[in-house]
């Protein structure tokens, strides 16, 4: 039996999904079974190709809806989680049981773990930690944006080392090691502690880097890092160096793509009031009603910038 599982790539909660999925149709449905992993990243064009889907089972987890028939599993906590209505009907009228979804959840791994519990009798108590922390990164629950820059538990260590390293090999080896190991454990792996020296180097660098380009007007944050060469950043620095902000919106160029970031502040003095999946939606993104992002071509910087000041504009009121 081999099972092919997509996830969302450099991701943390993609990764820890893609870990206790693989944990439970393991131990639970297919013994012995082969694992192999596809990392999705969102793009201007979201098209799930057929090719994609090559296993005797075939899975999504913290990724897109797609109405593939060789699709056999699905969990999805996003509210942007269809690629159209047709895909949502699709998804309604499924009876399989086994393509999920739920936007209350804070985090796609809980879910899964929900699930696995409640209709397949399947529990790992051993991933209690692993679920844990992906309810609070990707949920964003940390008491303080102090804590949630400061990157002191192995967890948050990990989160660094999974979003900025290149390519999905090393993020799929740690997939593999999330099934029976402690995040501890894998944190204090050689090839681990390599990577996080360099890139909480930058880390830390990217602090000043977004203080010095950021404006904030009305509760709204702003900064752009074209020419920075920074493809991913902690997006909690923004309330970290302004706690009185209640969103932020970034533009931040790449390899493969140019990103609109959309956030809300979960400190924030006031309650916010916009649906970001929502306005990202309107431009071809998703997200969370709290967090979202749109994504363009690669060097469509002018128009992220157009989008962005929409965005921020919209914001404001």
């Amino acid at each position: 039996m081999f099972v092919r599982v997509l996830y969302h790539d450099h991701c943390f909660d993609g990764a820890a999904s893609a870990a206790y999925f693989s944990r439970f149709i393991g131990d639970s449905i297919h013994p012995g079974a082969e694992f192999r992993y596809t990392g999705m990243a969102h793009k201007p064009s979201q098209i799930l190709d057929s090719t994609l889907f090559d296993g005797d089972e075939n899975a999504i987890v913290d990724f897109k809806y797609s109405s593939d028939p060789k699709l056999t599993w699905w969990f999805d906590h996003h509210q942007s989680a269809f690629l159209s209505p047709e895909d949502a009907e699709h998804y309604r009228c499924d009876k399989s049981g086994r393509k999920l979804y739920d936007p209350s959840y804070k985090s796609c791994t809980s879910f899964i773990r929900d699930i696995a519990a409640a209709k397949f009798g399947f529990k790992a108590p051993d991933l209690e930690d692993l679920v844990k922390w992906s309810i609070v990164i990707d949920g964003a629950q940390y008491p303080d944006a102090r804590t949630a820059v400061e990157l002191g538990a192995p967890a948050m260590q990990l989160t660094l080392v999974i979003e900025a390293v290149k390519g999905s090999d090393l993020v799929q080896r740690v997939i593999g090691w999330m099934q029976r190991r402690t995040l501890a454990e894998i944190m204090a792996e050689p090839e681990i502690q390599s990577l996080y020296e360099p890139l909480y180097r930058r880390h830390v660098e990217s602090i000043d880097i977004i203080k010095r380009l950021s404006q904030q007007d009305d509760g709204v944050v702003f900064f752009d890092l074209d020419g920075y060469e920074i493809e991913g950043y902690n997006k909690f620095i923004p309330y970290y160096l302004f706690p009185d902000s209640v969103y932020t919106v970034s533009v931040s160029p790449s390899s493969f793509r140019t990103k609109i970031s959309v956030g809300s502040n979960p400190w924030a003095p006031l309650e916010p009031k916009h649906n970001l999946a929502s306005i990202c939606e309107r431009y071809g993104g998703g997200g969370h009603a709290r967090v979202g992002a749109i994504s363009l071509a690669p060097g469509e910087v002018q128009r992220a910038r157009t989008i962005a000041g929409e965005i921020v504009a919209e914001l404001k009121r």
